[in-house]
């Protein structure tokens, strides 16, 4: 479950909108080609969370496999990234929140939401995991709900079957728009990564990773295929209102009463597990950092499992952020969702580099990568692709090279301390 509630978030809700803007009906191949890269991710992630489960998992990797800078760079880069993710999130759920209660200002919400989170993630690993079921079992059962519904629109069953007229028109933007639309949904995918930080705290990690990774993203992609399928095939793709929130769009096509506020409470249950599972990862990856010397070692105190101050320091970003909706409320989640945009392909992109050298010293995983190396190679230039076009569209190139940015300076940060501990070991000499 916390696999399948890391994916799925206000990216598939309301951004497989841009998606289908993009590609029209042909959003289904962007998104059959991100979901595949997403499978491949995992699988690797899977094979090496297997073989060296921890709480820094890619870092981890990335340090067994090329060197300490490197697992310095990715878990500085992820930690700093969903810092501000969690921000986003918050603010996401706020603006929300407002539209209920408009009385109440938006960056009170962030600062409830942010302040009972912290709360349930600093009681014990149980509570986050009881949360974090519960958040998931909605938005799973949601999404069931919304297939069967689409289902049997498509199929005639209660309601007026537009049979594929919708599809005719499959290919409006040619394959460029394919490619747009993978650039954008790629990113949907986002969130899988937890599931293998959050091994190291189940009972047989090896054996917990290794059912998750079978399950969950043949059922994401059930799910996020699935419910493009139901929303291109019933409405036009270049309707406003599929651009706006496909999901909201086909519940008012079935004339299903307050569809707009029904998708509002599903977003909401679905920022508010995103939050959750991010701070979790967040603490996790800050906490293995710190045991490793590359972060300061008071992040090390834990209680109850829970490493409270590393849970504190990763929410410090998204306490700030109460400031920056006082002073910013209608700019503030775009600014900070640019700041961040990229990293994701990052931390895929460094994955990837880790199991193809972590694998040569590895027999018989109990979770292996398919088709090694070919498959991980073929993910990896797939990654490459998709930052590579990333600068070649001008409005995503700003998150790109943001990210670049962030990135350099943090491997920069990395590289002078090897430099300094190489000095100080011949001095000692």
């Amino acid at each position: 479950m916390i696999a399948l509630g890391g994916v799925i978030g206000a990216g598939l809700f309301v951004g497989t909108g841009a998606g289908i803007a993009l590609a029209g009906p042909a959003v289904l191949i962007s998104f059959a080609f991100a979901g595949l890269l997403a499978l491949l991710v995992l699988r690797m992630l899977g094979e090496m969370a297997a073989e060296h489960p921890s709480g820094g998992a890619f870092s981890v990797h990335a340090e067994k496999a090329i060197g300490p800078w490197a697992g310095f760079t990715v878990g500085w880069t992820y930690w700093a990234a969903v810092g501000v993710v969690l921000a986003v999130e918050a603010t996401g759920a706020a603006k929300i929140a407002s539209t209920w209660l408009p009385a109440v200002p938006q960056w009170t919400w962030v600062l409830v939401f942010m302040s009972a989170l912290t709360a349930v993630n600093l009681v014990n690993v149980r509570s986050f995991g009881e949360f974090e079921f519960w958040f998931a079992g909605l938005k799973v059962a949601a999404i069931v709900l919304f297939l069967l519904l689409g289902l049997a629109a498509i199929a005639g069953i209660g309601f007026d079957s537009p049979g594929t007229a919708n599809l005719e028109d499959f290919l409006p933007n040619g394959w460029g728009g394919v490619v747009a639309g993978f650039m954008v949904t790629v990113f949907a995918f986002g969130g899988l990564e937890v599931v293998t930080i959050a091994a190291a705290d189940a009972e047989d990690p090896k054996q917990a990773v290794k059912k998750a990774v079978r399950t969950s993203m043949t059922r994401l992609l059930v799910f996020y295929l699935g419910s493009m399928a139901v929303v291109v095939t019933l409405l036009p793709w270049n309707d406003s209102e599929v651009g706006a929130s496909p999901y909201v769009a086909v519940l008012n096509r079935l004339g299903i009463p307050a569809a707009g506020q029904i998708m509002n409470v599903v977003i909401f249950v679905a920022l508010l597990s995103a939050i959750n599972a991010t701070l979790y990862g967040a603490a996790r990856m800050l906490s293995s950092l710190a045991e490793r010397g590359e972060a300061p070692k008071a992040l090390l105190l834990k209680k109850n499992g829970v490493p409270r101050n590393a849970v504190l320091a990763s929410v410090a970003f998204g306490f700030f952020s109460v400031l920056l909706n006082y002073l910013w409320p209608d700019t503030v989640f775009l600014l900070l969702l640019n700041a961040v945009g990229s990293a994701l392909l990052v931390v895929w992109a460094f994955i990837a580099v880790s199991q193809l050298r972590l694998r040569r010293g590895t027999r018989n995983p109990a979770v292996p990568m398919w088709g090694y190396p070919y498959l991980s190679w073929l993910a990896l230039a797939a990654i490459v692709t998709v930052i590579v076009l990333m600068l070649s569209d001008e409005q995503a190139r700003v998150q790109i090279l943001s990210t670049g940015v962030l990135v350099a300076a943090i491997a920069a940060v990395a590289l002078i301390r090897s430099a300094v501990r190489r000095n100080g070991e011949k001095i000692s000499r």
